[in-house]
Order: C-alpha cells, then sequence, then structure tokens
C-alpha cells in the first residue's frame, strides 16, 4: 500500500515538474519569437520620403526634422545642380509645382532659386520654406542616422557631390546614392568608392507579352555593370521571393519605395528588405512593429 501510494505520489510530481517545464519552454519561445519579430523590424529601416512629407512641404527643412522628430531611421531626398553649381532640394526639373514658377532648376542660379517660397503649396503654415542646399540637409542628419540622396539630374553633378561630401561630417556610413540613371551610379562608384551607391528601378508591363520590365535578369546585368551596391526597388508585386533570393545570392541591398499602406510594408519585411522608404515614418512604424 506504502509502495502505491509513493508511485502515485512520484508520477504527480514528475507530472507537474513536466507541465511546468513545458510552460517555461512555451514562455521562452514566446520571448525568442517577439524578439527575433522585433529585432527584424527594428534592422529593417523606415526612411522618411522626401523627409515627413505626408505631414510637411516635400524636400524642406522642415519635412526633414520632422522625419528625424517622428523616428524616422534615415532620410529620402531628391537633388539637383544648379547653373552656377549649387547642389539644392528639390524633385522637379522646374518650380511650378512646389513654388509656382516656372525657373528651371539647371538652368537658374541658387539666389534666384533661394527666392521661391517651397512651403506654402502644402499649408499656410509652412509659408517662407525655401529651397535647401545639400549641405544643409546634411546638417539635420542626426549621429547613426542615414541620407538616401537621389540624383535627379545627370553625372554632371558627381563632382559637386564629392566636393559637398568631401567637407561634410557625416560618416561615410550614413550616406547612400541613388539614381535612376544608371550612369550617375557608376561615376559616383568610381568617385566615391566609400560610398554605398543603388540603382533605383520601378516597372512597366509590356502590353503584348505580358513580361514585366526590367527583368531580374536585366537588373543583376546592370547592377553588376555599374558597380552598384544594391537595388531600390518600387514596391511592386512582380517582386517576390526568387527575385530577392537572386539578389541576396549576389550580395546586394535591396530597398523597396514609396510604401504607405501597412500590408504593403509588412510584405516586403517578410522578403527581409533592408529599408522601406514612406511618405508616412512613423505612422507606419506604429503599424507594422509588434
Amino acid at each position: 500500500m506504502m509502495q502505491t501510494c509513493y508511485t502515485t505520489t512520484f508520477k504527480a510530481t514528475c507530472f507537474r515538474f513536466l507541465v511546468q517545464a513545458m510552460r517555461s519552454l512555451f514562455l521562452v519561445l514566446v520571448f525568442v519569437f517577439s524578439t527575433c519579430l522585433l529585432n527584424s523590424v527594428q534592422a529593417q529601416m523606415i526612411i522618411a520620403h522626401r523627409g515627413a512629407s505626408y505631414d510637411a512641404p516635400e524636400n524642406t527643412l522642415a519635412a526633414f526634422q520632422l522625419a528625424w522628430d517622428q523616428g524616422a531611421d534615415g532620410i529620402e531626398g531628391d537633388f539637383h545642380l544648379t547653373r552656377d553649381g549649387k547642389i539644392v532640394c528639390t524633385h522637379d526639373k522646374d518650380m511650378r509645382r512646389t513654388a509656382g514658377s516656372a525657373l528651371i532648376v539647371a538652368e537658374s542660379n541658387f539666389d534666384d532659386l533661394r527666392k521661391l517660397d517651397v512651403g506654402s503649396w502644402k499649408h499656410s503654415r509652412f509659408s517662407g520654406e525655401r529651397i535647401p542646399t545639400l549641405a544643409e540637409v546634411f546638417e539635420t542628419v542626426p549621429p547613426k542616422k542615414k541620407i538616401f540622396i537621389e540624383i535627379k539630374c545627370g553625372p554632371e553633378i558627381v563632382p559637386h557631390l564629392k566636393r559637398e561630401i568631401d567637407i561634410a561630417t557625416l560618416e561615410s556610413d550614413q550616406l547612400v546614392v541613388i539614381a535612376f540613371d544608371a550612369d550617375v551610379i557608376a561615376a559616383v562608384r568610381q568617385h566615391l568608392p566609400a560610398i554605398k551607391a543603388n540603382w533605383l528601378t520601378s516597372y512597366k508591363r509590356d502590353r503584348w507579352t505580358g513580361v514585366w520590365a526590367p527583368t531580374p535578369d536585366r537588373v543583376m546585368s546592370t547592377l553588376k555593370r555599374i558597380d552598384a551596391m544594391g537595388l531600390n526597388s518600387k514596391a511592386h508585386a512582380c517582386v517576390d521571393a526568387t527575385f530577392v533570393d537572386t539578389l541576396r545570392e549576389e550580395n546586394f541591398e535591396f530597398h523597396c519605395w514609396t510604401v504607405n499602406e501597412p500590408a504593403v510594408a509588412k510584405r516586403f519585411l517578410d522578403l527581409g528588405v533592408d529599408s522601406i522608404t514612406t511618405d508616412r515614418p512613423a505612422w507606419l512604424r506604429e503599424r507594422i512593429e509588434p
């Protein structure tokens, strides 16, 4: 009888121990999974497209400062070269959309462009915002944060860009140059080898064949030809895991733009994207972080 009681007690003790061990293991697995998920999101940077451009006028110091206030990991800005050799931050070739002026950036002197109000189109509270220089945008970048410098003109800007980077106080790993013009990226890699330079691409579907261009093979050949460090891709449905795996096999970085929908952001997070560029850095981060 005593032997039976002892056996029953022993079994009960073992059962309780097993339940506790399984519970502890479950909690550990939940913690590890949550930590890995959080680290994954944190490792994949949120880049503010033209600054926090949903809330402030694009490509202005106000937009860039707001992006930092909203916790962006980096900013993206568009840059042109003026007639007198200044690098200024604006997207379009002319100033009609953001300043109501017919001035063409490449044909205008900086002082004339600087007189324009590039904030009022967004809201009256941004009245008086002026077109910033690359140097002024550099000055907003905090330590450890990044700036993606999109070149909107041709390779003629590269010597001026080199001069600005040489006198800037930012570390080389804070800078990434991006451009749709493959020749610009090739020139940056030649003259600024310490700076990352990534090729930008979007996609267009052939109306007859249904094939999206550029194809993955064309993307890879272009990246190799111009010695790019990676791809900044439009966040398009044609970008799939096979495409990304091909990039990774060749040690290319993979970034995407412009993402303002949480479902799209989560899809590209699952693909392992290095950064997501968005108009709404704080808003998007709140909706994709666990």
